[in-house]
């Protein structure tokens, strides 16, 4: 699997104007992040946004479809991601703007990855109650 590619370096590019702009590979593609939070996914090179019903809409209307792969003899759609228009995705002014209403999306959705992650990491505190402090004989 590769570690980049021309679209994930054009998109970090673009974006890193909104704020920390990364790309992660995963899954055979691409996870597409803005300070911290996902915001897009690359697969079979082609750029998809994350939608909700706030944003779903402007694809809708642009004419994209939805996040689909082949899983086993069926098709799995994903309606998260919608495929970024060719025309939004040519123009970085455009793309910017739809991104950020992607980092949108993902900031009502939950923490970055980040924060879960350290909030996972602290100890839960114990259900057990402690032993009762006994006396040792002393021997003499």
């Amino acid at each position: 699997m590769a570690k980049s590619s021309p679209l994930l370096d054009y998109l970090v590019d673009h974006l890193a104007l909104l704020g920390d702009a990364r790309g992660r590979a995963m899954f055979g593609g691409f996870g597409v992040y803005l300070d911290g939070f996902i915001i897009g996914i690359i697969a079979f090179d082609t750029f998809y946004l994350k939608a909700d019903d706030t944003n779903r809409p402007a694809f809708e209307a642009a004419g994209s479809q939805p996040f689909t792969y082949q899983q086993g003899r069926h098709t799995a759609t994903i309606t998260a991601y919608w495929e970024c228009p060719a025309d939004v995705l040519e123009e970085p002014e455009q793309l910017r703007s739809w991104a950020a209403a992607s980092l949108s999306v993902s900031r009502r959705a939950k923490p970055p990855a980040k924060k879960r992650a350290k909030k996972a990491a602290d100890p839960k505190p114990s259900r057990r109650k402690p032993a009762p402090k006994t006396k040792r004989k002393m021997k003499q």
